[in-house]
């Protein structure tokens, strides 16, 4: 097996020691492909889906999703926020009751994006620290949506939801900043039509 040459190398360790990522071999022209993917045809092609096969997602491609989010800008490069893979089936079942009973949060992957200000090391207020830590784990659920689509998921971003019951429900004390589910789509769906660009930028 070859070793990509870009971003997506973090995935492996040296050549002497054995696969950290991913769990199972992957030919390597299916991972070329899929980095050699054009971002402004996955950006303009991708489109919530609320409707998944019950088809079991890859390992590779899911470290791939966790490899892109590893990949996004943060506030001093110091990843103020942490993922959730959610795998168990009953408290997949209780988040749905914590997101506004919106069933389609009982996804084949479920991933809970978190933000962790501990992590940011940098000399500002509370307040300021706590914003860039939302901001990085938004970048990062961000990065994995799209690297979803490349990869021929689909996904529904949730920002409806009772924060404590989700700490409640996953034992934890970061507040969440969103959900990302992800599987296979019952059909790919056309994009929405988006604002015009003379309507959406403002020059000053």
């Amino acid at each position: 097996m070859s070793f990509p040459s870009d971003i997506f190398s973090r995935m492996f360790t040296d050549k002497n020691t054995q696969l950290l990522y991913p769990k199972e071999d992957v030919l390597a022209h299916d991972t070329e492909d899929i980095v050699q993917t054009n971002i402004f045809n996955v950006m303009l092609n991708r489109r919530s889906q609320r409707k998944f096969e019950n088809k079991h997602v890859e390992e590779w491609k899911l470290e791939m999703v966790f490899a892109a989010a590893d990949t996004a800008p943060t506030a001093g490069g110091f990843q103020g926020f942490e993922i959730y893979h959610i795998k168990n089936e009953e408290i997949k079942t209780k988040l749905v009751e914590a997101a506004n009973n919106q069933p389609y949060v009982h996804a084949p992957i479920v991933l809970v994006f978190c933000m962790n200000p501990k992590r940011i090391k940098l000399n500002f207020p509370p307040d300021t620290i706590r914003k860039f830590s939302q901001q990085d784990a938004t970048l990062a659920a961000a990065y994995s949506q799209l690297a979803a689509h490349a990869l021929g998921l689909s996904s529904i971003w949730i920002g409806m939801f009772d924060e404590i019951k989700i700490k409640e429900i996953l034992g934890i004390d970061l507040s969440p900043s969103s959900i990302l589910c992800l599987g296979y789509p019952v059909k790919m769906l056309v994009p929405k039509p988006k604002r015009n660009l003379k309507d959406l930028i403002h020059e000053i």
